[in-house]
């Protein structure tokens, strides 16, 4: 079965040994809690027919995974900062390569993604035509990607047009429902949801031992939060 259809439930049961390998060594685990945030959240999602809906809890379950306490700051991490280390660790992990197979197997959806000026923060500097015109370049700069077998910046350069959309979302400026950006959030909660598959396997499979970083607000019983 190939990493864009499985369900919740078969990643959660893909996850499940390794989940009680952990807590075996530690109760409250933190990459337990960040799997089981992230799950409880693309679960919430599965059968959810409002694409804003679905963006919204997609970015939620990969916040869980990638985002980052700043102990000296006493904060969050920013997100663009925490999103580039995680993708580039699981680049270096992913030995089973999932991440490239998937981007392979859905080139001509990732590619509907660079080729929509409307997901390019370059074109929203100053909305034109010329702007939309030139914003496409990213299209072209994808397709040498995938010949160089760059990953790791096709992955960022993706992640990062998902980002705007998410942020124009969170941030009011999009209509809930709105016709305008329809095909927009479909193609990237589609994206979206592809990508948390092959994160979610890469770290069951190669990096449920590693060190995945100090949460954001862990929950209080954990050894975490008596830090």
């Amino acid at each position: 079965m190939g990493t864009t259809n499985l369900s919740v439930h078969a990643l959660r049961g893909r996850w499940k040994p390794k989940k009680e390998a952990l807590l075996a060594i530690q109760d409250s685990h933190p990459t337990c809690i960040r799997l089981h945030r992230a799950f409880s959240w693309i679960a919430r999602c599965e059968n959810e027919t409002d694409l804003d809906t679905s963006l919204i809890c997609l970015w939620i379950a990969f916040n869980s995974l990638y985002a980052q306490w700043d102990e000296d700051r006493r904060e969050p991490q920013r997100d663009i900062q925490s999103l580039r280390t995680f993708i580039d660790r699981i680049i270096g992990l992913d030995e089973s390569n999932h991440l490239s197979s998937m981007l392979q197997e859905q080139h001509d959806k990732v590619m509907n993604i660079f080729d929509d000026e409307y997901l390019s923060a370059y074109f929203w500097v100053e909305p034109s035509r010329v702007r939309a015109s030139k914003s496409k370049k990213s299209k072209f700069d994808a397709r040498t990607w995938y010949i160089d077998g760059k990953w790791r910046l096709l992955t960022e350069r993706l992640v990062e047009r998902i980002y705007l959309l998410r942020c124009q979302i969170i941030h009011g400026a999009a209509t809930h429902g709105g016709k305008l950006n329809r095909d927009s959030l479909k193609k990237c909660a589609q994206m979206l949801r592809d990508l948390l598959n092959c994160f979610l396997l890469v770290i069951t499979d190669h990096g449920h031992q590693q060190d995945w970083g100090m949460m954001c607000n862990p929950p209080l019983n954990s050894p975490q939060s008596m830090t």
